[in-house]
């Protein structure tokens, strides 16, 4: 069974599971881009994944994850 994932690691995978790379996803949620891959580890690691493309997939599989969800609020160039 997975861990729970933070709000921040969902986020991160969400952005993920768009395309999006580690230094889009730290310029879209004003953090570092070695913040967001530390998010993306730990979630990795709680889902039991070796990459962060099937981590993302496993997380919206799970329900844990809305990918789009995030970007609805947000103006993308």
């Amino acid at each position: 069974m997975t861990k729970d994932l933070s709000d921040r690691e969902k986020t991160c995978l969400s952005w993920t599971a768009l395309g999006k790379s580690s230094w889009e996803i730290g310029q879209i949620l004003s953090i570092s881009e070695n913040t967001v891959i530390f998010h993306i580890k730990n979630a990795m690691k709680k889902l039991g994944t070796n990459s962060r493309t099937f981590a993302a997939i496993k997380a919206a599989q799970l329900g844990l994850i809305e990918p789009g969800a995030e970007s609805k609020s947000r103006d993308l160039h």
